[in-house]
């Protein structure tokens, strides 16, 4: 079984002493590729970084998160803008609407969004689009107001780390978007409502990702005692996910390599 984890944030100081490690630790677990999750103005440049070190195994985003808009200045804008002229670099993102933590005030998030779609926008109008990474928690009805003013104008979309209402759902299917699924289904506290969910998610719109370091599949046994998730445990995420879809497990693996290989055209 291979496997292609579409968000992992890899440069987190956390994986710092023992990156290498947990790299060859997802090679052995099935894991094909990684797409290493650039989203602030210092990772999204230290995410390609380490996408060139291993170029078969790791592609990039680079985007600013909700969490850090108010760093999204001009200069800012020029850096991602070069960041997504490279070819490892494979989404614009991660960026989006965060009103649940609101690190940043919600009228910078929403210029930071615009900016970053614009860069989606004028890359695909240049014949060079990209698809894009992005989040959304408790923002819904701002954010798919800011998506509705760039209608036409972007390429293929990913929700990241659904973790919202039925209604968010077909909202985000009705748009031909993209769903990336983490180990929140795994939760018994905050996750149950996403067993029934992901059955309606179809198979060619259907990722997953484990947001590690974030997001520990609570289901894991033996659990790590430092409750660092990791991309080796993307697989437990598949066999719950195919489980509550109904599926075999070869079947769900091979829709999400496939969706993930088609959105980000990996090789």
């Amino acid at each position: 079984m291979q496997l292609i984890d579409i968000g992992a944030n890899l440069t987190h100081d956390s994986f710092d002493h023992d990156r290498d490690a947990v790299l060859q630790r997802a090679r052995d677990a099935g894991v094909d590729r990684i797409v290493v999750t650039g989203a602030s103005r210092e990772h999204s440049p230290k995410a390609l970084a380490l996408a060139l070190q291993h170029p078969d195994f790791l592609s990039a985003t680079a985007g600013v998160h909700p969490h850090h808009a108010i760093e999204y200045t001009d200069e800012c804008d020029a850096e991602m803008r070069a960041l997504l002229a490279h070819p490892q670099v494979v989404a614009v993102g991660e960026t989006g609407l965060d009103y649940f933590r609101d690190f940043s005030p919600r009228p910078a998030q929403r210029k930071a969004f615009e900016r970053q779609l614009q860069i989606g926008a004028d890359l695909s109008a240049n014949g060079r689009g990209k698809p894009l990474f992005l989040h959304q928690r408790d923002a819904h009805a701002d954010f798919m107001a800011v998506m509705k003013n760039f209608d036409g104008r972007l390429g293929p979309t990913v929700v990241h780390c659904f973790t919202g209402t039925r209604k968010e759902l077909f909202d985000y299917l009705d748009q031909d978007w993209y769903v990336g699924i983490t180990g929140w289904l795994c939760d018994e506290r905050r996750g149950l409502h996403l067993r029934e969910l992901v059955k309606h998610i179809p198979a060619n719109r259907l990722m997953v990702e484990t947001d590690a370091p974030y997001l520990l599949p609570r289901t894991v046994k033996p659990q790590p005692s430092h409750r660092r998730n990791e991309p080796m445990y993307l697989a437990h995420i598949v066999e719950e996910l195919a489980r509550d879809r109904g599926e075999d497990l070869e079947v769900t693996a091979s829709a999400t390599v496939a969706s993930a290989r088609a959105f980000f055209r990996l090789p």
